[in-house]
């Protein structure tokens, strides 16, 4: 059976903010309460960026996919005082709660990889001295 529309009934897709569609038109003013969702130095180029590229949280959660990646190839050349050891503890912790709660949703989720505390890296080892090359035959004139 055919598909019948009348004028102005065909499909509407449209992403509704409730914070721009609702607010901007008062200053984001609601009675006696401020609204203020952060501070931008270029409001416009951020609101296009996260209509157009990607949310927070998927900007987020590539930054923690990448940072998985890094840590898992990081080995210092000194060890690390216990504050720097620390703070890849507390962020490896954070990623794998957040690997699963994804997990929770069934989204795919890159774990970090287990607990390693990241060794120094051992020094190159000395260059060895090459054995003499055998002299070789003069050209022949």
């Amino acid at each position: 059976m055919p598909i019948f529309k009348l004028p102005l009934s065909g499909d509407v897709v449209q992403t509704i903010s409730p914070w721009t569609a609702f607010m901007s038109p008062i200053g984001s003013q609601l009675g006696l309460i401020n609204v203020t969702i952060g501070q931008s130095s270029e409001p416009a180029a951020e609101a296009d960026v996260l209509s157009d590229v990607a949310s927070y949280g998927k900007q987020l959660g590539r930054i923690g996919d990448a940072l998985i990646v890094l840590l898992a190839h990081f080995h210092p050349a000194t060890p690390l005082t216990k504050e720097e050891t620390a703070a890849i503890d507390d962020l490896n912790e954070m990623l794998q709660r957040i690997a699963d709660a994804k997990d929770k949703h069934q989204r795919k989720a890159m774990r970090p990889h287990p607990h390693q505390t990241p060794l120094p890296v051992p020094p190159a080892p000395e260059p060895t001295a090459l054995p003499p090359s055998p002299p070789q035959a003069p050209d022949p004139p």
